[in-house]
């Protein structure tokens, strides 16, 4: 039965229903199996789906037939059966009709044919029922359980079903609840169970033209992170975890770097974007998850031999070995997966486009070709593969700048 908030999770009413559930199904199922085969000779198959106190989520809007049997001066019994359930039953009885079958235009001979089969119906469940107490207050609108079943013609090839839905009075029931015999599972039985966790190292905003630079055995340092800190990352939820630091990563720092050639840049290359790094999914005991939780600190050696991704916009561009540069985490770059190179602009750009007529045709048959593959990846990534990430969005034509 599929719970949809937390407030109707936690009602008296839902709670009760759980622990009721299986006796509604054993004690009514076969009766009501029973009847439809005495009634149509083991034409259909009837199986219990469902069990509530309001009507509106069984019937989600659909048209029904609703037969009213009074048991007593105080207590009725309703059957609904739906739109669809009344096509099967009448096709099966009656033959294939030219016309789709329409509840509002039901005829009298299916009508009585549906009535003498809810009328069938109820002389099998009255015995399961108690006798109605005529010194109890009259019953309220709110004191009434419904159960549904699921009609299918036992035909293989007949993939249609329909609902049948019992509204009983819970005065004439005494439900049996399952109740709790104790603890099933000892606490000792799950601190060595363990679960897939992400661990996020950290996140950073970075030039766009640092990130088209990337080359293999480039050192990426995530200027914000904290050697003896991470996140982890548990079905959406995020913990900080306290670690202790393998000193063994550390690698020493490289002071000369490149100027930066300014000449080589376009416009869009300025743009920060959003860059994190996060570890394969690893496993992690139950037990060491519960210390994390108690803010102990946490050896999670394993995960220095883990591949580390970073990501923009949530799209893989390279991949490598985590290490440390002076006490901040970084990523070695070991494979540069995003598809593209970083695109020439300035008077590079402008003597390319001088050479001559046939080379920009040239050109532009090589972009059409870049284009098709740009369709094919897309088309992949949408049969499920992770999307690489593109740098030509952040491509800008010269006549913009």
């Amino acid at each position: 039965m599929a719970i949809s908030t937390n407030n109707i999770q936690d009602s008296i009413s839902t709670n009760e229903l759980f622990r009721e559930y299986n006796w509604y199904q054993n004690a009514f199922s076969s009766v009501l199996q029973e009847a439809s085969d005495n009634f149509f000779t083991e034409n259909f198959r009837i199986e219990f789906i469902g069990l509530s106190k309001n009507i509106n989520c069984l019937l989600n809007n659909e048209a029904c037939f609703v037969t009213k049997i009074k048991i007593d001066d105080e207590h009725d019994m309703f059957f609904r059966l739906t739109e669809k359930t009344i096509d099967i039953i009448l096709e099966k009885v009656l033959g294939k009709s030219k016309n789709k079958f329409n509840i509002n235009k039901i005829s009298e001979l299916e009508a009585k044919i549906i009535t003498a089969f809810n009328g069938f119906i109820f002389d099998a469940l009255k015995p399961k029922m108690n006798e109605p107490d005529h010194t109890l207050l009259k019953r309220t609108n709110f004191d009434m359980v419904n159960m549904t079943f699921i009609l299918k013609d036992i035909d293989q090839n007949a993939k249609s079903a329909g609902k049948i839905i019992v509204t009983l009075p819970l005065a004439l029931l005494s439900p049996e609840r399952i109740e709790s015999s104790g603890n099933t599972f000892n606490d000792t039985d799950f601190p060595e169970s363990e679960i897939f966790v992400k661990v996020i190292m950290g996140q950073m905003r970075f030039p766009l033209y640092e990130i088209k630079g990337l080359e293999k055995d480039d050192v990426v340092v995530f200027e914000n992170s904290d050697i003896n800190k991470m996140t982890l990352s548990i079905q959406d939820e995020l913990i900080d975890i306290n670690l202790n630091p393998n000193m063994d990563l550390m690698i020493p720092q490289d002071d000369n770097t490149e100027g930066d050639n300014m000449a080589a840049r376009n416009i869009w290359d300025s743009i920060e974007v959003e860059m994190n790094a996060e570890f394969d999914a690893v496993k992690i005991s139950l037990a060491d998850l519960k210390n994390i939780e108690d803010g102990l600190v946490v050896d999670l050696t394993s995960l220095y031999d883990n591949n580390v991704t970073l990501k923009v916009e949530g799209k893989p561009i390279a991949s490598g070995k985590l290490v440390i540069v002076n006490d901040r985490y970084g990523v070695k770059i070991d494979n540069v997966i995003a598809k593209g190179q970083p695109s020439l602009s300035g008077e590079t750009e402008t003597e390319e486009y001088e050479e001559g007529e046939e080379n920009s045709q040239e050109e532009s048959f090589e972009e059409n070709q870049d284009y098709s593959s740009e369709e094919d990846t897309t088309q992949n990534s949408e049969e499920g593969e992770e999307e690489d990430f593109d740098y030509s969005d952040f491509e800008l034509e010269d006549d913009n700048l």
